[in-house]
């Protein structure tokens, strides 16, 4: 026991040493937490300045980029209505040409469609009373003048036009046999032989794909039926064009290529009222006239084409032509089909025969006889045909021929 004494009194002491030291600790903690305290807010204090400070001149950042925005805005207005006003002074400019080529422009004053165009003043002039319809004209023309082919074809800036009778509408390239260089001077024989490799890829890589293929066939067979049935060069583009747009719908398969073509240009001359028949075609291409008549059947319906009926009037100049017959006997000619036409005699007949009939009347009439031989020779019928509408047209419009 006397040991246990001793220790109680000497650990008595430290006891409050202890206390102490941890009243001394626990008033530095909170010293330390209001230090912190405090630190934490000055550092939000400044930080809120330092942000008040970067704001003020982010607003003024804003207001300069609106006033901008504002300003572009504005030119943008206004460059789109210097556009519109350009747009509508074209289109203005356009209306009045076309109106100058359809005659559709009348005079305000004296109501006269007698308007010219003055290049020199640009101006639009009413011929009739001389008022000035319009001024500063934009002349849409050519600025250069040229005097010959070679002049033309210097000064000209623009290339050959599109040909739907070309295979690649005469957009592509070719190589020419003359082997020779820019300056006119022979090449060599090894450049010769790589230049007739080129030609001969070139040609193949041109013609990849069967409907490239089959254009380049009925290309050629169109341009060569035209050229012997000596047809203009509207008729062969607008041939090659209906044709292309059978090829392109899948009409020609399990078709004679040749066929098709000869039905096409068939199509065309009957809308362009040029007078070429059934049989001349079928000599030209060599096709039988029954599966020509068939395939112009099969395209008419599939392409919804509104075919006219052919006007005999069309053929008149080109027989009396062939015959050696007058203007006359032609006005003559065409009187006669007319008063036929208004009384409705042609309806079932064919075109060629009351053609044919009525410039032998027509010659008989006027003292150009004809015989009826000659005659039906010219059109591509018999004689039989000829007499027949010769009874007709004399019988139902009472003509007076001699005999």
């Amino acid at each position: 026991m006397a040991v246990k004494k001793k220790v109680s009194k000497k650990t008595k002491k430290p006891v409050k040493e202890r206390k102490k030291i941890s009243k001394i600790i626990k008033q530095a903690k909170k010293i330390t937490k209001k230090t912190k305290a405090i630190k934490k807010t000055t550092a939000i204090k400044k930080i809120k300045q330092s942000n008040k400070n970067i704001k003020k001149p982010k607003n003024k950042t804003k207001k300069t980029s609106t006033v901008k925005k504002t300003r572009e805005a504005r030119a943008k207005k206004e460059t789109i209505k210097e556009k519109q006003k350009a747009i509508e002074e074209k289109n203005k400019q356009k209306e009045v040409n076309s109106q100058i080529s359809k005659n559709q422009i009348r005079c305000p004053e004296c109501g006269s469609t007698d308007i010219t165009k003055d290049y020199a003043r640009a101006e639009l002039v009413c011929n009739n009373c001389g008022l000035v319809l319009e001024d500063d004209i934009i002349d849409t023309g050519q600025e250069w003048r040229a005097f010959d082919s070679e002049q033309r074809a210097s000064r000209a800036r623009t290339g050959a036009p599109i040909k739907f009778t070309k295979p690649n509408k005469g957009l592509s390239t070719e190589i020419d046999q003359y082997n020779k260089d820019i300056r006119g001077v022979k090449i060599s024989a090894k450049s010769k032989a790589q230049m007739t490799r080129l030609r001969k890829w070139h040609k193949r890589t041109s013609i990849s794909s069967s409907m490239e293929r089959n254009l380049a066939i009925a290309l050629s067979e169109l341009e060569r039926i035209c050229s012997s049935l000596s047809l203009p060069s509207n008729i062969r583009e607008a041939s090659a064009l209906l044709y292309r747009k059978a090829v392109e719908k899948g009409l020609i398969r399990g078709r004679l290529i040749e066929s098709v073509v000869a039905a096409v240009i068939y199509t065309i001359c009957r809308q362009y009222g040029i007078p070429r028949t059934l049989d001349e075609i079928s000599e030209v291409s060599g096709i039988n006239k029954k599966e020509i008549g068939r395939t112009y059947r099969f395209l008419k319906k599939d392409l919804g084409i509104n075919m006219p009926l052919t006007n005999p009037v069309h053929y008149i100049p080109r027989f009396a032509s062939e015959l050696g017959l007058s203007g006359e006997v032609q006005e003559k000619a065409r009187e006669i089909l007319e008063k036929a036409i208004n009384a409705g005699l042609i309806s079932g007949r064919g075109p060629t025969g009351v053609a044919a009939a009525a410039v032998y009347i027509a010659g008989v009439l006027m003292g150009e006889r004809k015989t009826q031989k000659e005659v039906a020779d010219v059109a591509g019928v018999t004689e039989v045909t000829i007499r027949n509408r010769y009874r007709e047209l004399k019988d139902k419009l009472s003509l007076e021929i001699p005999a």
